[in-house]
């Protein structure tokens, strides 16, 4: 066999290896309930509690509310207490477990000892690190931004630091379990993208994706799965309520879809729609993103949507 022969079996061989593992990865994505089964008991095997924070509402009311229907009991964390109450009461309600309430304004500096003096010695199977905030609700220009300073700081503190904190905070009590325990890093599917006019909003995001990385790879051998779940179109009060399509879900569609994906890897879209979108963006050349005109069309179409 000559040089010429080896070199092309060899590269025929990592071809369809390469193409076998996407072929993979698309038919878990298709059929999750196939390749990555969760018993009816999973959820309940994992512990008894699980943490949502921007729990209060949107995609975080979702995933407590979903979690509790799975038959765990449900600390939230959000930082309006009337919202917390109602959240809470509807969740008892409904699915009869136990809830617990933290009022805490991520925003701030401060917060993290009152959150961990709340939760310290509970077994917390499930950590959904869910809060995050948009610098406006509009996209626009790094300096078009209204009260830049405060949002600068208050983004890289809800979107950046809490999730640093909360995972300080419950991690130790998982390592001393070493059982198979979750933590779901909220993300966004943006942040695949270099995008102008999300630009701070997409950095933070950024930082949750290489953070969860990083953290996957130091505790995944202890059977800790950090999971980052990037979504796109979810209708909820941050992202101007807008009307749920093909593309756009409602928070408890989204929750209930990516919570069969639990199993599926470290990272996921959350959904069928969403793992195609991400596709297609990421296949966009970067000069495109990047230009005025595409800016100028993807503001006026989130403006349009969100109603403003």
């Amino acid at each position: 066999m000559t040089l010429i022969e080896i070199i092309f079996i060899l590269t025929g061989t990592c071809a369809v290896l390469v193409f076998g593992g996407k072929l993979v990865c698309l038919l878990m994505m298709l059929v999750p309930k196939l390749f990555c089964p969760l018993p009816e008991t999973f959820f309940t095997s994992l512990g008894k509690w699980a943490v949502v924070t921007g729990g209060s509402d949107g995609i975080g009311r979702a995933y407590a509310e979903e979690l509790s229907k799975l038959g765990m009991s449900v600390i939230i964390i959000s930082r309006n207490q009337e919202k917390l109450g109602r959240a809470a009461r509807k969740i008892e309600l409904t699915t009869g477990r136990e809830v617990k309430v933290i009022a805490a304004d991520f925003t701030k500096d401060d917060r993290y000892r009152h959150i961990q003096e709340n939760i310290e010695g509970l077994e917390i199977g499930i950590l959904v690190n869910n809060v995050g905030i948009l610098p406006s609700q509009v996209p626009c220009k790094l300096l078009e931004t209204p009260d830049l300073e405060e949002r600068i700081h208050d983004v890289i503190n809800c979107n950046v630091k809490t999730m640093v904190k909360m995972c300080r905070i419950v991690l130790p009590g998982m390592q001393q379990r070493f059982g198979l325990l979750f933590i779901l890093n909220v993300s966004s599917g943006i942040a695949k993208i270099p995008c102008p006019i999300y630009t701070l909003y997409a950095a933070s995001k950024v930082f949750v994706e290489r953070f969860s990385q990083g953290l996957q790879a130091e505790y995944k051998s202890q059977g800790i799965i950090i999971q980052t779940v990037a979504s796109f179109g979810v209708s909820t009060s941050m992202t101007g309520h807008q009307k749920p399509d093909m593309v756009t879900f409602t928070p408890e569609e989204f929750v209930r879809s990516s919570l069969k994906y639990l199993k599926a890897g470290d990272q996921t879209y959350g959904s069928v729609t969403h793992t195609i979108l991400g596709g297609i963006v990421q296949s966009i050349p970067t000069w495109v993103l990047q230009s005025e005109a595409f800016q100028h069309h993807f503001r006026e179409y989130v403006k349009e949507r969100v109603g403003s």
